[in-house]
């Protein structure tokens, strides 16, 4: 199936442009996943500014505790904020704000040159981005009712999914061919000096450019939603208060709403910690080069974007639940796999064959939430999911980082992110699904 058919397919029922407008957003946002986060700029700050780091700990240390910071400002503001922009009708408003915010983030990284005392600059402007990012997230998610129907959800959150694939497959290969690529003072086609770190710096410009221009479509394209006129305007105290009402109003109306929000919790910061330290795994582990783990990191995106698009259809033809319990079992059986191999072409295949998994996982999981989501509370909802989402943040690292540890060994923390991927699929295993995926 190719990516224009799958536009064209979940495009039906709510219109093509919106959808494709609403996509697009998600492609922009690999400038700040792919790039940014996962295979340029913070491996940028671990392996070349905090290098010579002075004292006992380490940059990569450092790295993980300023954006477990920004993990919890957001899982301390996400639901409120997800609750007020439904109830005042600005989630157009909110996420420009917030994506503006994400973007001049990393537009200021461009100043984080080569040198151990330009660390901090860099992680504060990570975990800054990091957060406004996650909170950008919940009006964009939640934006999911606005261009689909009951029918086509699932597809359309898979070629959301899918549109962040591709995003990061082309950009990566920009940023790849054009800055990074070759050996010595000068690297890629356009020969960027690497004096003080300025083809990595120009490559986070880039990126903010991209996100910036990918992410107006949705602004201009996707109608606001009226306010929601049961909810009375409150102050952000009071909106903690609401939240907790709305929490019990929830548990009694249906527990398994809930118990999804913490299964998928779990879930997805396996989900999270796959893309976090596969990049650490392919060089520490499996002997990958540093310029080859942006190649995988394409192919990864090859693979898990069209995973998303194909998996979308069985979302909607047999419900998320079946396709994130039967992803989480290939994942696992993946992951116990690499335990027990080494070299780069078993890491390609069973890394890429991971990948397959991952995709459908993130897509089926958002499609989940949109379904039970009250008309006009999916702000509210959605802001639920990213706070439970963070509120477990630390697992997947503590739990990679306990294993690596214990075992004096980077391959045996592919073992703590095998157990969290396996705790999350025994919490969901009871969750009722939604009841039908096409009312």
């Amino acid at each position: 199936m190719s990516v224009v058919n799958a536009s064209d397919t979940v495009g039906e029922a709510a219109g093509r442009g919106p959808v494709v407008a609403w996509g697009l957003w998600d492609w922009g946002s690999s400038a700040f996943q792919a790039v940014t986060l996962t295979f340029v700029f913070s491996v940028y700050l671990t392996d070349k500014v905090g290098k010579d780091l002075p004292g006992g700990i380490s940059a990569s240390a450092w790295l993980g505790w300023a954006l477990a910071a920004a993990g919890v400002v957001v899982a301390l503001t996400a639901p409120v904020s997800g609750q007020y922009f439904d109830a005042v009708g600005s989630r157009k408003r909110a996420l420009a704000t917030l994506t503006g915010l994400t973007v001049g983030a990393m537009a200021l990284m461009f100043f984080v040159h080569d040198d151990y005392h330009d660390l901090w600059l860099g992680l504060v402007l990570l975990a800054f981005a990091s957060a406004t990012f996650e909170l950008a997230g919940v009006p964009y998610n939640a934006m999911l009712r606005q261009v689909s129907t009951p029918a086509t959800v699932g597809r359309v959150s898979g070629f959301g999914w899918a549109m962040g694939y591709f995003g990061g497959i082309v950009l990566l290969l920009i940023c790849y061919v054009g800055f990074l690529a070759g050996d010595g003072d000068t690297r890629g086609l356009l020969q960027m000096p690497t004096d003080q770190g300025l083809n990595v710096r120009l490559v986070v410009v880039l990126a903010a450019v991209w996100f910036t221009v990918f992410a107006l479509p949705v602004l201009f394209v996707v109608p606001e939603m009226p306010p929601v006129k049961a909810k009375a305007r409150v102050s952000l105290l009071s909106s903690y208060r609401v939240l907790w009402g709305d929490v019990r109003e929830l548990w009694a109306a249906d527990r398994h709403v809930v118990w999804f929000l913490l299964a998928s919790a779990v879930f997805r910061d396996g989900l999270a910690g796959v893309f976090t330290f596969g990049a650490v795994l392919a060089v520490q582990v499996f002997g990958f080069a540093d310029a080859d783990v942006l190649l995988f990191g394409i192919a990864a995106n090859v693979v898990a974007g069209i995973a998303a698009i194909l998996a979308g259809r069985y979302d909607d033809r047999l419900g998320p639940k079946r396709v994130i319990v039967g992803s989480l079992v290939g994942m696992i059986a993946c992951g116990i796999v690499l335990l027990f191999l080494s070299g780069t072409l078993m890491f390609w295949i069973f890394g890429l064959a991971l990948t397959v998994f991952v995709g459908p996982a993130q897509a089926s999981a958002r499609s989940y939430v949109a379904r039970m989501a009250p008309p006009g509370r999916e702000g509210q909802l959605f802001g639920l999911y990213t706070t439970t989402g963070r509120a477990v943040s630390f697992l997947a690292p503590a739990m990679f980082g306990l294993f690596v540890w214990a075992f004096h060994s980077d391959r045996a923390g592919i073992a703590g992110l095998v157990i969290v991927l396996a705790l999350g699929l025994a919490a969901l295993l009871p969750v009722r699904a939604p009841k039908d995926p096409v009312e």
